[in-house]
């Protein structure tokens, strides 16, 4: 059996590790007594090589080093802190941000230094002091509601309200406010910024943190100068070209555009501007007040026939109908504001009429003569004259559309001097007066009898309170069968009205005759109906009262003037039955119950022989 041998170490080796470690614990006995007797020395002491803020604290007890700290100036006083805004700055010692030296706790460190904490760690500490010494960071006390205090004052310098540019009118002079940005020192984030600057306990500058907010519309002074310039004179309204209408206008005088001017802010990007606009309700109510200059109702053309060539001849052209649209020429007027223009467009709804110039008989249906009546008014004024010449003018070459309702209180509008009419007798109520327009149931009755006797349907009319002489009168003379065919119109309140109720147009035309007559015709298309009439004539009479006597101051004594005439009451009854083909179209009755109606004098004051038992009471 073959045995191994252990190698033994070397005897040199043996002995210089023995060397080694007698090395080692000679420096530990002597690390072991320095130390020793430094606590033995250094007893209630700093030990040496303890510094703070550049002092030495080494071999002072915990009150002396407290004391030495507490005398000497720090950081917190000499230091130097930098705030800046733009070209802006305020200078500041952290002493004043509310950071202070806190000397205790700052000896206190010293002191444990070489003294406290782990084993391992007192020696390395005693180790760093033996090697070259140890420097303390001063301890502080950091009071940050002093540091808010403190910035608090200068966001009183910094901070401004947002402002936006605005203009504003006093009369026609426009008054320009530019805007400012707004600013706000932001305290938390600079005071973050502070308190970081601090902990390293150096000088520094420390830019504020300012939130800025730009105004929408920051200048105006654009916009102020285009407000002038649309103010220096005044802004005109035209027709558009379109209607060959031409070149009426109409003004708005600068001072009554300022006071409907106003100022809107419109967003342009990142950035807005003020846009000069009007106010809708002001500018509204100066265009509609302009309407009835600028409206105009749709009128069909207006024809005759020519009984001869069996055609149609343009009597009056049509009328294009044309309405003020008010938001549109709102947003025209707008514009050219906004482009610094005087002048904008009216615009406007078009409405086209039914017939045209260019409308011919048989697209109508205005082939020939359906009827023709003809009243007689021998006898009267002047003035009644001139009134029925107005009136039946009214309906000369109108056209009613097939279905078609005609009103003649729609058709003679406004009855007024204004509009040529003149005074003559009217009834009114229970007695014959001079008014305006008398002489107008004339025309409402020629239409009436046309209407009856060529056969269309009535829808409203009234009679005459009594009977009316004119009304009877014939080519020759007088005819009673004629009462209960009169018809009586008082605009707006009383009413005549007739149906067209054929598939044709009709044609109406009325002449005023040189022997004081009026002949109305009727042109369309015969469809064959026929009318049969029938009158009762005056029934139930009654007697006219006795005649009153009236005193009239403005007569002279001794003058005696008739205001009124008698007539009999009387019942008539007339009937028609229109026909067509044998089948009834309209049975139609008329019962007109007229009163007896008295004769009227006047007399001047202090006239003889007047009868007491008739005067007037």
């Amino acid at each position: 059996m073959i045995r191994q041998r252990t190698p033994s170490t070397p005897p040199v080796l043996t002995q210089l590790g023995n060397a080694l470690w007698m090395g080692l614990a000679i420096a530990l006995a002597i690390f072991l007594l320095i130390n020793l007797a430094a606590g033995a020395v250094f007893s209630g002491r700093v030990y040496p090589g303890v510094t703070s803020a550049g002092l030495p604290l080494a071999g002072l007890k915990l009150s002396q080093a407290t004391a030495l700290l507490t005398i000497t100036p720090g950081y917190p006083e000499n230091g130097q802190l930098t705030l800046v805004y733009g070209d802006r700055q305020w200078v500041v010692t952290p002493a004043q941000l509310g950071v202070f030296s806190d000397p205790q706790a700052t000896a206190s460190t010293a002191y444990q230094t070489g003294r406290g904490g782990s084993l391992s760690q007192i020696l390395l500490d005693r180790v760093q002091l033996l090697r070259g010494g140890v420097e303390i960071p001063p301890s502080f006390l950091y009071n940050e509601n002093i540091t808010v205090d403190y910035l608090e004052s200068i966001a009183a310098e910094i901070n401004q309200p947002i402002r936006e540019a605005s203009l504003e009118l006093s009369g026609t002079s426009v008054i320009v406010n530019n805007g400012q940005p707004g600013r706000a020192l932001d305290i938390p984030a600079t005071l973050a910024a502070i308190t970081a600057q601090i902990q390293l306990m150096q000088d520094a500058t420390i830019p504020l943190v300012v939130l800025e907010t730009q105004p929408v519309v920051l200048d105006a002074s654009a916009q102020g100068e285009l407000a002038r310039e649309l103010l220096s004179k005044p802004f005109t309204f035209t027709l558009p070209a379109d209607l060959n209408a031409g070149s009426p206008e109409w003004q708005l005088e600068p001072d009554a555009l300022a006071r409907m001017l106003t100022f809107e802010r419109v967003q342009n990007g990142n950035s807005g501007e003020l846009q000069l606009v009007v106010n809708q309700t002001l500018a509204a109510g100066f265009l509609e007040s302009l309407r009835d200059e600028t409206d105009t109702i749709a009128e069909n053309a207006r024809f005759i026939f020519n009984d001869d060539t069996q055609v149609l001849e343009l009597l009056t052209p049509a009328v294009i109908g044309r309405s003020l649209n008010i938001s549109a020429t709102i947003e025209n007027l707008n514009t050219s504001l906004k482009e610094g223009r005087h002048k904008a467009d009216l615009a406007f709804d078009i409405t086209e009429p039914a017939v045209t110039d260019d409308k011919t008989g048989a697209e109508l249906g205005i082939t020939e003569l359906v009827y023709a009546y003809t009243s007689y008014f021998r006898g009267s004024s002047a003035d009644r004259v001139q009134n029925i010449k107005i009136a039946s003018a009214a309906f000369h070459g109108l056209l009613i559309p097939p279905g078609g309702i005609l009103s003649m209180s729609d058709e003679l509008g406004d009855i007024s001097l204004d509009n040529g009419y003149a005074e003559a007798l009217i009834i009114l109520g229970d007695q014959s007066i001079t008014g305006v327009g008398g002489g107008v149931c004339q025309v409402s009755t020629t239409l009436f009898r046309t209407v009856y006797f060529a056969g269309f349907p009535i829808l409203e009319r009234y009679a005459h309170a009594y009977r009316v002489g004119y009304y009877e009168q014939t080519s020759s003379g007088h005819d009673q069968n004629l009462a209960g065919l009169d018809a009586t119109v008082f605009v707006p309140l009383v009413d005549f009205k007739f149906k067209n109720d054929t598939p044709y147009w009709l044609l109406m035309e009325t002449y005023v005759n040189s022997n004081q007559s009026l002949t109305w015709k009727f042109y369309s298309t015969k469809d064959g109906r026929v009318v049969d009439h029938t009158t009762t004539g005056p029934t139930n009479i009654i007697e006219a009262p006795d005649p009153l006597y009236r005193e009239n101051p403005e007569l002279e004594k001794g003058t005696i003037e008739q205001v009124d005439w008698e007539v009999e009451g009387a019942t008539v009854v007339v009937k028609r039955t229109v026909t067509r083909g044998g089948v009834v179209l309209y049975n139609d009755t008329f019962t007109t119950v007229y009163q007896p109606w008295r004769a009227v004098y006047e007399y001047g004051p202090g006239t003889e022989g007047m009868p007491p038992e008739k005067k007037e009471e």
